[in-house]
């Protein structure tokens, strides 16, 4: 049986809850199989603050949790009031890498900042279409971050979205991939928590 970061393809499916404060995400294969889910930490006071301020603003932690409940990386912010950094760490205790979100005009771009400080990778693209080109430090693309259709009620009245994360080689180092895989869940966080 693969391990969680063993994919090349990841269905993101986040869940509608209503009354939940709370994000919830089910992680899917290529054979619409589930292969584990990410859960948003909220502490009391960290859910009191979302009635009352932005949510852009807000810290998050979230955990990639594969289908025995194993935690296999953690996304976390502090407090942020225009680009966000993001660390995204693993049970092993190796160092974090960062996910540093970019100003640039009308499009959104991520870099993926490794170990010892430098750039590995960038996730770019248009937010409003939600489509987004994951590339090395050569400039080449490794992988995809589209948005999938979930349904017009479902998209009418709520804010989740289904999208599909796909890397193009398999050959990609483990933690590179952890920090891409855990990039394209934090564009949903940062990106669509402005609604």
């Amino acid at each position: 049986m693969k391990k969680f970061f063993d994919h090349n393809l990841y269905i993101i499916n986040q869940k509608v809850n209503y009354f939940k404060m709370a994000n919830e995400y089910e992680v899917l294969d290529e054979n619409a199989l589930p292969i584990g889910k990410i859960k948003q930490r909220l502490s009391g006071g960290a859910a009191i603050l979302r009635l009352f301020l932005n949510r852009a603003m807000l810290p998050f932690k979230l955990e990639i949790l594969d289908v025995n409940e194993q935690v296999q990386a953690t996304i976390s912010r502090g407090f942020t009031f225009f680009m966000s950094k993001i660390a995204v760490t693993t049970p092993d205790g190796s160092p974090p890498f960062y996910i540093k979100q970019k100003f640039t005009f009308l499009k959104s771009s991520f870099h993926i900042i490794d170990q010892s400080g430098q750039k590995v990778g960038e996730i770019a693209g248009d937010w409003k279409a939600w489509n987004f080109t994951i590339t090395d430090m050569s400039g080449s693309e490794i992988g995809r971050v589209n948005k999938q259709w979930a349904g017009a009620l479902k998209e009418l009245f709520t804010t989740a979205d289904k999208y599909m994360v796909t890397l193009d080689r398999s050959e990609i180092e483990y933690h590179k991939k952890v920090a891409i895989i855990s990039a394209a869940i934090t564009i949903d966080m940062v990106l669509k928590e402005r609604k």
